[in-house]
């Protein structure tokens, strides 16, 4: 289960921050999205919110939290899994 909403993340942050020529199997699951590891910014941490609500009804309510949701590819889902309507 948690699998195949891992393939789901990677697709979403192709598709909601419009990476070219990328594709989610070249993202990995566990390194960092932010600095050394994917290279995101907080622009992209903002889309990354809105397209999460939007595909599956989760907010990230503060900073703090968006911290350890965005750490990696199966944090992201793992939040996903626990907190979506």
């Amino acid at each position: 289960m948690i699998e195949k909403l891992i393939s789901e993340v990677k697709q979403l942050i192709i598709d909601s921050l419009r990476i070219e020529g990328m594709a989610a199997e070249e993202i990995e699951t566990d390194v960092a999205l932010f600095g050394e590891g994917l290279g995101l910014d907080s622009i992209d941490a903002l889309q990354l919110v809105v397209a999460m609500e939007k595909d599956y009804g989760v907010v990230v309510p503060d900073a703090a939290t968006g911290t350890l949701v965005f750490q990696s590819v199966r944090s992201m889902a793992e939040y996903i899994s626990e907190n979506r309507k």
